[in-house]
């Protein structure tokens, strides 16, 4: 991956990153709605979990496919890349799981606000497996953000009116298991895919995640998944355009963002996803986050962009230093580009 400053060298490069970071953010804001959209029961566009996510994700793995049989004609893949991408892939498939179904329980304003905590799982797991991590860590503002999304996190979660309902109850914890999943994803990929081309990585993870998706619609999908192709044309295209700009487009406009911009403000702007999501979420769905889960909800927020600075500012000395020869996928950026699996 290119270093923070290699925008300097593009000409417009910062307007490219802003525009694509923005484009980003706008994408996988809209996302999470969706994923509700489908999950509305008695509508034209409803579909149950797993036909949603096997056609989302199957539609996706062929958009992605091409990328990978180029790039294998050319010779740009790493030789064990399809190896290295089973751990994360199968990470990736059950988080996939959980954060749809999420979605049938609960609003997609809290649940993308409780998804902050996967900066904790983050956290102590990069401390465990990278003990170069454990540098930024001990930090007193690492730690600082590190409560904040903890107190942030449940401050959400304890303030919403439904708190204690048993659906409600289900759709946190889905959401929450779906967190530490992305967490445990994003781990996977800097421990295993090292040194791999970040694009390449996800279009191989993002074929795995596909054949689990489409294998689990087959044994419990609704009609083994082909409700949704029963659905009106116009719902039909638009689970389609929500693949593309979920899963495909918006990944590739992250990578862009994150050449042009660096990592540090184009994670700090994807940081603000939680906020866009509940204010378009009240738009189309009518979801009301009081005025405390508002409040809570930015202290999560400002937790996870303080542990990411902190994390960013060490490992970028780290890199100068040449002290971190690992070859490893930085760690700032891995834990930025698993907002990218939320979808």
């Amino acid at each position: 991956m290119s270093s923070a400053n290699q925008h300097d060298h593009h000409p417009g490069g910062a307007f490219i990153g802003l525009l694509t970071v923005v484009l980003t953010l706008v994408g996988w804001s809209v996302t999470p709605l969706f994923i509700k959209h489908f999950s509305v029961p008695g509508t034209p566009g409803y579909i149950d979990a797993w036909t949603s996510n096997g056609w989302r994700y199957g539609f996706a793995a062929l958009i992605w496919a091409p990328v990978l049989i180029f790039a294998h004609r050319k010779g740009k893949l790493h030789p064990k890349l399809f190896v290295a991408a089973i751990v994360p892939g199968a990470i990736n498939s059950i988080s996939q799981v959980a954060f749809t179904w999420a979605h049938y329980k609960i609003d997609p304003g809290l649940l993308t606000f409780g998804l902050r905590a996967q900066m904790v799982v983050v956290a102590f797991g990069a401390a465990i497996l990278f003990p170069i991590e454990r540098m930024a860590i001990k930090k007193p503002a690492f730690i600082g953000g590190l409560l904040l999304v903890v107190l942030g996190t449940a401050g959400t979660i304890f303030f919403d009116d439904e708190f204690g309902n048993k659906s409600n109850t289900l759709g946190v914890v889905l959401a929450l298991g779906a967190g530490a999943g992305f967490a445990g994803y994003a781990l996977a990929v800097r421990y295993f895919m090292v040194g791999m081309n970040p694009l390449y990585s996800f279009a191989a993870i993002s074929q795995y995640t596909a054949a689990s998706m489409i294998t689990l619609m087959l044994f419990f999908g609704e009609n083994f998944g082909t409700t949704a192709a029963q659905m009106p044309s116009t719902q039909f295209m638009w689970l389609l355009i929500s693949s593309i700009i979920g899963i495909a487009l918006g990944h590739v406009l992250y990578y862009i963002s994150i050449e042009r911009l660096g990592v540090a403000v184009s994670t700090g702007v994807i940081q603000l996803q939680p906020f866009v999501v509940a204010i378009l979420s009240y738009i189309w769905f009518g979801e009301v986050l009081d005025l405390p889960q508002w409040v809570a909800g930015a202290m999560a927020v400002t937790g996870a962009v303080t542990m990411l600075a902190v994390q960013h500012r060490v490992m970028s000395k780290v890199r100068k230093s040449k002290r971190d020869e690992s070859g490893e996928l930085p760690a700032d950026h891995v834990a930025a580009a698993v907002e990218g699996e939320q979808s």
